[in-house]
């Protein structure tokens, strides 16, 4: 059985003899995705790269997405569920994928293909058995797991190979906090492609900007939310008896680096993702812990006297749950909501205390907790994604954006009463 696929760009396909298993592709100007059918395993067997192995008794997985598929976090795409949603619900670890490939082209092409872009959590990808290269290190039972980002394999000339096929073996690693995320988490969810090798760059350079793209926000962001830290700190110096500002200076810079995580994982490979994953464990419970002082001192509620003894027992509770465990289980949960319901009791009791004069950072509140609990929006089923002008933005994006204009306006604007009440005073 062989599936006849068509990409983006202009391609013809071949028919392959009617007992090889497999995809077979006529390359002209183009780049065609490999949807499959592909032979699917889970376990782990270093034979399964070898193309004399039978794989007969495999089963198949078709990798062709639904119109407009995309993923749920900058909008690549292509996006297929990944093993969790095709039979192996509770599976994590190893598995493999195997297809094997006729070329059809041109006797002076050169050949290249794209690795899969979004795939739970590392690869390793191998042409007749020989190692063509990975996402991250296999070097030990398990491997050191980085961001996987648009990748490009030269391959020899296939087409001129007789008999014209090959092998293509996919080694995949899925950890089991990566199973517990999602209900569609394992292995490749974007089909790699193969072409002509200036064609496949071509694509390369594309994938790439939209990596750019998609994570642009998280690198620009950051800074700004920095700038406003300094700002704070600056209104701070001419009210030092609130204590808010510098409260908000390291909420703000919290959320920064939580932020700048994003980018680290998808456009360096800097640190690993279990790095990243231990930093945010310290930085997402100090990040909450500052929000909920800085409304406390904001808002001037007092009572009851033991929230800031509170804040700090929840912050570190949720930092060991963190460390313990990064998926989101039901304790993780209740600790988030503690520190959710600490912020609504003192922004309300903030409202009943100072009236109108509270209304103005309410937009503040409200969009901060937007950033703050998306995987809880997220099992509300809250939207969290949209695509003006054809580029993925997410809900946290928008929400930060947010942040970050009505912030700046309330910062400024305490600046300038400031500079008024300074006026006032010089010229009495």
């Amino acid at each position: 059985m062989v599936l006849l696929v068509s990409g983006s760009l202009p391609a013809s396909v071949v028919m392959a003899e009617p007992a090889t298993a497999g995809q077979a592709v006529a390359l002209g100007a183009s780049v065609v995705p490999l949807n499959g059918p592909w032979k699917f395993h889970t376990g782990d067997d270093p034979r399964w790269a070898d193309p004399s192995f039978d794989d007969s008794d495999w089963e198949s997985v078709d990798l062709t997405p639904a119109a407009g598929a995309h993923d749920g976090d900058v909008g690549l795409m292509g996006y297929v569920p990944g093993w969790l949603a095709r039979g192996h619900p509770h599976y994590w670890g190893y598995a493999w994928y195997r297809i094997r490939i006729s070329v059809t082209a041109p006797p002076a092409y050169q050949l290249a293909l794209t690795g899969p872009l979004l795939v739970d959590d590392a690869y390793q990808v191998f042409l007749d058995g020989r190692l063509l290269g990975a996402s991250s290190p296999f070097s030990g039972p398990e491997p050191v797991v980085y961001g996987v980002q648009p990748s490009l394999f030269p391959l020899p000339p296939l087409h001129t190979r007789e008999g014209g096929s090959a092998l293509l073996a996919f080694r995949v690693w899925m950890g089991e906090d990566t199973m517990r995320s999602l209900d569609d988490t394992g292995g490749i969810h974007i089909a790699p492609a193969i072409g002509e090798a200036r064609d496949a760059d071509a694509r390369h350079r594309l994938e790439w900007w939209d990596f750019f793209t998609g994570y642009v926000a998280d690198a620009l962001e950051p800074v700004l939310l920095v700038a406003l830290a300094a700002v704070s700190l600056v209104v701070f110096a001419f009210e030092r008896k609130n204590r808010a500002y510098p409260w908000l200076c390291a909420a703000l810079v919290a959320n920064a680096l939580l932020r700048v995580n994003q980018v680290v994982i998808y456009w360096t490979h800097w640190a690993s993702i279990d790095t990243v994953e231990h930093l945010r464990a310290v930085l997402g419970p100090s990040m909450l812990a500052a929000w909920v002082m800085t409304w406390r001192e904001w808002f001037d509620v007092r009572q009851p006297p033991w929230i800031p003894r509170a804040t700090a027992a929840l912050a570190v509770l949720l930092a060991a749950l963190l460390m313990a465990g990064r998926t989101m289980s039901i304790a993780q949960t209740g600790v988030r909501c503690a520190f959710f319901a600490l912020i609504a009791f003192i922004t309300f009791a903030g409202i009943r205390r100072m009236g109108r004069r509270a209304w103005p950072v309410l937009p503040v509140v409200l969009l901060g907790l937007v950033v703050q609990f998306a995987p809880e929006l997220n099992a509300l089923h809250v939207p969290g994604i949209w695509f003006p002008f054809g580029v993925g933005v997410s809900r946290t994006q928008f929400g930060f954006a947010g942040l970050i204009v009505v912030l700046t306006a309330l910062l400024f604007g305490r600046l300038l009463s400031i500079a008024r009440a300074h006026r006032r005073a010089g010229a009495l």
